[in-house]
């Protein structure tokens, strides 16, 4: 029987037997199937790694792919046609829409990407590969962390070892069997990983681990389809939090400060991918600063409702408006934006609507020569001037769009994610979102429900890839917001099994509704 030779390049692009082309066709563009004879021998365990780690780092930048199906897909984020601007085949309408089907770009594509990573991690853990206990720890680590986002995407597993016939297709988990693999994979991981230093680390790390194993527990209901999560489990995401607390990880004051490149205390896993696409993809043409002298793209913009939920003045978000630290602000005219007292270059923190300027304090204008003004409402997905929309902004371009410092794990995300688990069983978690409200600004809530945490995690957490986890495990997915064309469609819940990958593996069975 012919097996796969395997080589480092080729680990770094290879998705044998997952993935297909555009056209239904395999092509070698899309699955390197390199040399068909011989024996694996097994990969360079240090390197391997390596590349697994920027190929991560490469997925996670992107505001495509993983991020606009995690993102787009929700009440948190919008990308308006404006002209023929965005308008790119209908990939970013359909994904808020609620209209995608099994041949959206990004779909196949986060799919591909993922399987990628589960393959080339797979041949790091062979025993061939020679890995010491660490590699071995981090790669069951990197392996965990692509399965859960497949289980959480799609609802099912495909996988292949590295001895599997390269003409035979890849057995399938089902959902609860891929996570159950994920847990298993962290247990193992977490003795043989190091302890995260102050600041967090890009590479895996126990903490990183007990996080990602927490953020499993608390969904684990839902991908296994008990209905209602078991109070053990429960137990089990405070106990991790707790971990991780007592290895020096706790919420810190200076809520945009953490989305600086400076060490905090909040940070548990970050990967030293550009930001640049999160500071660019709202910000208007004509907003800009050294490193981006061209200007913002005008793409992706915030729901009116999204922007309601914090505390504020809702027609405004100037100082002194009775926002939360939260929501930010746009600056009164040439001032400096608190972490920085250098030039801000007029852009603000957070959500910006209303009028714009410029570093200098004047006020800016758009294209055609207008205020530029930020509307609150929008006429649609479509017919959208260069005006139209609230623009986000959490990395801030003072600190430059290569600052080495994504965050992927936060602990105000674990703090919430123990105060739910406390209310799952049936606890009280008010005491908790109000330990963290107070220390972003915001005012005390009597009692918190799951609406309450719900919308708290909204606040604190947007724009950091969990809305569309944190709206299903809700219940609230499906519902209805603004410019959404389906709602009340279960089915969406998942996202369809490419048509290129269910042509290659007839293992794998389309989800329902598509």
């Amino acid at each position: 029987m012919k097996k796969l030779i395997v080589k480092p390049l080729f680990l770094a692009i290879l998705a044998i037997g997952v993935v297909g082309c555009t056209d239904l066709e395999i092509e070698q563009t899309d699955s390197v199937f390199g040399e068909q004879s011989g024996e694996f021998t097994g990969v360079e365990a240090a390197g391997a790694l390596e590349n697994v780690y920027n190929d991560l780092r490469g997925q996670l930048e992107n505001q495509a792919d993983l991020y606009a199906l995690a993102e787009v897909s929700t009440d948190e984020f919008l990308v308006p046609t404006r002209g023929t601007d965005w308008g790119d085949n209908g990939v970013w309408r359909t994904l808020h829409s609620h209209t995608w089907d099994a041949n959206h770009a990004y779909v196949r594509a986060v799919w591909n990407n993922l399987n990628r990573v589960i393959f080339n991690t797979t041949a790091i853990l062979d025993q061939r590969s020679s890995p010491n206990q660490q590699q071995a720890a981090e790669a069951k680590f990197l392996r965990a962390y692509a399965m859960y986002w497949i289980a959480d995407l799609y609802g099912q597993q495909p996988f292949r070892n590295v001895d599997d016939a390269i003409d035979e297709p890849p057995m399938v988990m089902t959902r609860a069997e891929s996570i159950d693999f994920v847990l298993t994979d962290l247990n193992e991981a977490i003795p043989d990983l190091p302890s995260a230093p102050a600041g967090g680390a890009s590479t895996a790390t126990a903490e990183a681990a007990k996080f990602l194993k927490a953020k499993v527990l608390l969904n684990k209901h839902i991908y296994t389809g008990s209905g209602s999560p078991d109070n053990a489990d429960m137990q089990m995401v405070v106990d991790l939090v707790d971990e991780i607390n007592a290895a020096g990880f706790d919420l810190q004051e200076g809520y945009f400060e953490l989305f600086a490149p400076d060490a905090d205390s909040e940070t548990i896993f970050f990967t030293t991918s550009s930001v640049g696409n999160q500071i660019w993809n709202g910000l208007h043409y004509v907003q800009n600063s050294p490193d981006n002298e061209g200007g913002g793209w005008n793409g992706f913009s915030t729901l009116a409702e999204f922007y309601d939920l914090f505390e504020g003045d809702p027609q405004i978000n100037i100082p002194g408006s009775g926002q939360e630290e939260r929501r930010g602000y746009v600056p009164a005219p040439g001032t400096a934006i608190p972490p920085s007292t250098t030039e801000n270059f007029g852009i603000g923190y957070g959500f910006l609507i209303g009028q714009q300027y410029d570093g200098d304090g004047s006020a800016l204008r758009d294209r055609p020569g207008n205020p530029l003004v930020f509307s609150k409402e929008l006429p649609g997905l479509l017919g959208n001037d260069e005006k139209t929309g609230i623009r986000v902004i959490k990395y801030h371009p003072v600190n430059g769009a290569f600052a080495g410092h994504k965050i992927i794990f936060r602990y105000s995300d674990a703090h919430l994610m123990k105060a739910e688990a406390m209310m799952r069983m049936g606890g009280d978690a008010t005491a908790l979102v109000n330990e963290l409200r107070a220390i972003r600004g915001a005012a005390p809530l009597g009692s918190v429900g799951e609406q309450e945490l719900l919308d708290e995690r909204g606040r604190e957490l947007y724009a950091e890839f969990w809305r569309r986890n944190d709206m299903i495990r809700f219940g609230q997915f499906t519902s209805e917001w603004s410019y959404k064309e389906v709602s009340g469609d279960e089915s969406k819940t998942l996202y369809p099994i490419p048509i290129q990958a269910l042509s290659t593996n007839p293992n794998l069975v389309q989800n329902p509704g598509y």
